[in-house]
């Protein structure tokens, strides 16, 4: 919902977009739905509510019923004879809902009778918002309609919600209206990872969450934390060297793999370079750790390629997947990481080590990019690799 803060028009496509990818299940710009297949949801705005007075007439304030067979009716008088019934069950004076804010549901109904929905805090949610609301659904309902829901988009929002299931489930208990008890509640306002939480806690009655300006804007990293470095030319490798260790890049053409236990769970992610061979599963494999004084060793029950070739010499190597296709790729991705790698406090963090050789090759250079007791340790590693792997071709050799 964040259309109005992105950076510019194509901020504002690319990041419904991503954020569809990454598992947002719709999006409120109408342009990625047309040109990127983006499922499209929305709720009215407060400019549609607060831009009628109450004294319109609609041109045509007749309303057929669902089924299509019967006379029609006057929505907007029929609102107001469930105005009065829903008045006396608040305690509130039939005068006190706002009368521009009633013509503006009843507008939007009349447009939208399948897909009725309140947004209740243009001017109060108690004494306005929500008898209007009510009003107008129970008057579809006897035409056969059913609201879709209520937004609200301001004060404690979690609190909110809950008064207002309790008023929709008296309010269907007294009216005989089973359906109204069950009406969404959306919500927004500013919603980041912390509101985000307590929204979607265990006894919540909201339904909907509508998340803006904390996804298009990004304000905990408002530019992108990394930038692509030049790391080898006609095969030579290429190091780029900084008195900032955090600047500083691992030599040559590289490789990356992600290995997997037997029960499906990530272990880590492994870079080596180009040429090494790719990790088998079921066979052990030296890996440092970052940070690390000497290597680990895995046995990986599983092994995927992570780097596909996608584009050489400017062409199309395959075709790329669909939208579709690439967020159920992202959905799998991310049900697979343990519940320690995301929770929002103090995750843990996802282990990406390296191959002794890609350690090693750092050594190439003359400044080094990681401490170089694990450089030289790894280079040992390295060594001994190949030299048990020389024996073991001259013991072969020597075999009769």
């Amino acid at each position: 919902m964040g259309l109005r803060r992105a950076q510019g028009p194509d901020g504002g496509l690319t990041a419904s977009t991503y954020s569809y990818l990454g598992g947002f299940d719709s999006s409120s710009n109408v342009l990625a739905g047309q040109l990127r297949g983006v499922p499209v949801a929305g709720t009215l705005a407060h400019s549609f509510v607060t831009s009628f007075s109450g004294s319109e007439v609609p041109p045509d304030p007749m309303l057929a019923p669902a089924a299509g067979e019967g006379p029609g009716v006057d929505l907007a008088a029929k609102a107001q004879v469930w105005l009065e019934h829903v008045c006396a069950h608040l305690g509130l004076g039939v005068q006190e809902p706002h009368p521009g804010e009633r013509a503006a549901f009843v507008a939007y109904a009349l447009a939208f009778p399948r897909a009725f929905q309140g947004l209740l805090d243009s001017y109060s949610v108690r004494r306005s918002g929500l008898p209007n609301f009510l009003a107008v659904a129970l008057a579809l309902g006897e035409l056969g309609y059913r609201a879709v829901g209520v937004r609200l988009d301001s004060g404690d929002l979690l609190q909110q919600a809950q008064e207002i299931r309790k008023v929709f489930r008296a309010a269907a208990a007294q009216f005989q209206v089973p359906w109204l008890a069950s009406v969404p509640i959306a919500v927004s306002n500013n919603i980041d990872e912390e509101a985000l939480a307590r929204l979607a806690q265990e006894g919540s009655e909201v339904n909907v969450i509508g998340i803006g300006t904390s996804a298009v804007t990004c304000p905990q990293q408002p530019s992108l934390g990394c930038v692509y470095k030049l790391v080898a030319v006609g095969g030579q490798p290429r190091m780029k060297l900084t008195e900032d260790p955090e600047k500083q890049t691992l030599p040559g053409s590289k490789a990356a793999f992600r290995l997997l236990g037997c029960d499906g769970s990530l272990l880590m992610d492994v870079l080596q370079l180009a040429e090494e061979p790719a990790p088998q599963a079921g066979q052990e494999l030296r890996v440092w750790p970052p940070g690390a004084q000497e290597p680990c060793t895995v046995r990986p029950a599983q092994v995927e390629p992570l780097l596909r070739l996608c584009f050489q010499q400017g062409q199309l190597c395959e075709p790329l997947p669909s939208l579709a296709e690439s967020r159920a790729l992202v959905q799998l991705s991310l049900s697979q990481l343990s519940p320690e790698h995301r929770r929002l406090q103090s995750p843990a963090q996802y282990q990406v080590g390296g191959r002794p050789a890609l350690c090693a090759s750092a050594l190439c250079a003359p400044a080094l990019t990681m401490p170089t007791t694990l450089l030289l340790c790894s280079l040992q590693v390295v060594l001994s690799e190949r030299l048990q792997a020389l024996v073991n071709s001259l013991h072969a050799r020597a075999s009769p």
